[in-house]
């Protein structure tokens, strides 16, 4: 691929008019070098899928991940690609009205054990994942993820009908597990009444949060409302519902939720997710969008640099567990299994992947869906150029 992308680092301005980016090659593949795509094997199933396909590319500052799930849209998918642009470098990131330079975290293949990140030791605090399953398997999953302190558990796969097995299971959880702090992930998979009752039955595991009982915001308003007015003390979390840069903006505005829960992809990258968690006033939480090692690390360098308020610290706790934990859900990744961004001490170190040649070629996609990522990655280039 062409040399456009070391010639001209930091070019395309996620502000600039739509004229100035005509100059830019109109081929994406004219502007990266390096793309793989691969398909990564789960653990077990998550999210309704049993692998995950990512691409991967290459720019001035590293390696980056473009992910969106194959369902979505290019306009939902463009905004995935300019996080990636941002994280290799080939466009500025976004703080206020100032460009900041390229990330400057270390470029690492391999970290050692006791997790360190380059030479200043940063890490995040992660939370294990709990996927629905039967209650034997609660342990050999959580196992997976050494010694985390936070655990977020998925509810409401099937909608309400999945209530009593997710109660069978929490509760072989909070047996194995009595001192774990415990979150909640329904996924939007209730309605309100649903989430009222479901809220009344989980209240017995003393609960950080629940994660987007609801799909919208507007209802995630009313629940609150509801759970405050029967004295249910559940924190409500927004998740689903943000998506694009305004919408932590009008859970706040309408008091949707206590916590945020921020995405560096869909919100199309570092600058953008700083710029809107700092403007909601939220206490935030950065997730994973179920992201390869090199996806991580683009969370967790947001993770680093989430504000500390005092409202935060009361829900979250002074170190928060970030959702970046789920490397342990695959059984494959882009490095071997000392270099993954997994958790050791319930931590993951802020630092930049690079993937191991011989697992790309591993994990390769066959060429028919190559082509399809590729002609994915050009129309939200033209989206974004437009």
């Amino acid at each position: 691929m062409a040399d456009f992308a070391r010639s001209h680092p930091g070019t395309l301005d996620s502000e600039a008019p739509a004229a100035a980016l005509l100059d830019l090659p109109q081929r994406f593949e004219e502007v990266i070098e390096d793309l793989h795509v691969v398909r990564l094997p789960m653990v077990t199933r998550f999210r309704g899928i049993t692998e995950r396909e990512v691409a991967l590319f290459t720019g001035p500052s590293g390696w980056a991940e473009f992910s969106p799930f194959v369902e979505y849209g290019t306009e939902e998918a463009s905004r995935w690609l300019r996080a990636s642009l941002e994280f290799s470098g080939l466009i500025p990131q976004k703080t206020g009205l100032a460009e900041a330079a390229p990330s400057t975290v270390p470029v690492r293949d391999s970290f050692p054990a006791q997790v360190e990140a380059g030479t200043s030791g940063e890490t995040v605090d992660v939370n294990g994942t709990l996927p629905a399953c039967p209650p034997d398997q609660v342990a050999p999953i959580l196992s997976r993820y050494d010694r985390v302190g936070t655990v977020k558990a998925k509810v409401a796969e099937h909608g309400f009908a999945s209530l009593e097995e997710d109660l069978t299971r929490l509760r072989e959880f909070r047996r194995l597990y009595p001192e774990t702090t415990l979150r909640l992930d329904a996924n939007a998979g209730y309605t309100i009444s649903e989430a009222l009752d479901a809220c009344e039955t989980f209240a017995e595991f003393d609960l950080q949060y629940f994660e987007q009982p609801v799909p919208e915001v507007e209802q995630l308003a009313e629940l609150r409302e509801e759970l405050a007015r029967r004295g249910l003390p559940i924190v409500i979390a927004a998740d689903e519902s943000i998506r694009k840069a305004e919408d932590p903006l009008r859970v706040a505005e309408l008091g949707a939720a206590e916590v945020i829960i921020v995405k560096v992809q869909p919100l199309g990258g570092i600058g953008a997710a700083l710029e809107v968690i700092g403007a909601s006033g939220l206490p935030t939480v950065v997730s994973s969008a179920l992201e390869s090692s090199v996806g991580l690390a683009a969370g967790a360098e947001l993770a680093a640099r989430l504000p500390r308020t005092d409202r935060s610290r009361d829900i979250l706790g002074d170190r928060v567990a970030c959702g970046l934990g789920t490397g342990r859900l695959f059984t494959a990744d882009v490095v071997a299994e000392e270099a993954a961004l997994t958790p050791v001490n319930g931590a993951i170190p802020v630092t930049r992947i690079v993937p191991d040649p011989d697992r790309l070629e591993q994990l390769a996609v066959d060429p028919g869906r190559f082509a399809w990522w590729a002609d994915r990655l050009q129309d939200c280039w033209s989206a974004l150029r437009d």
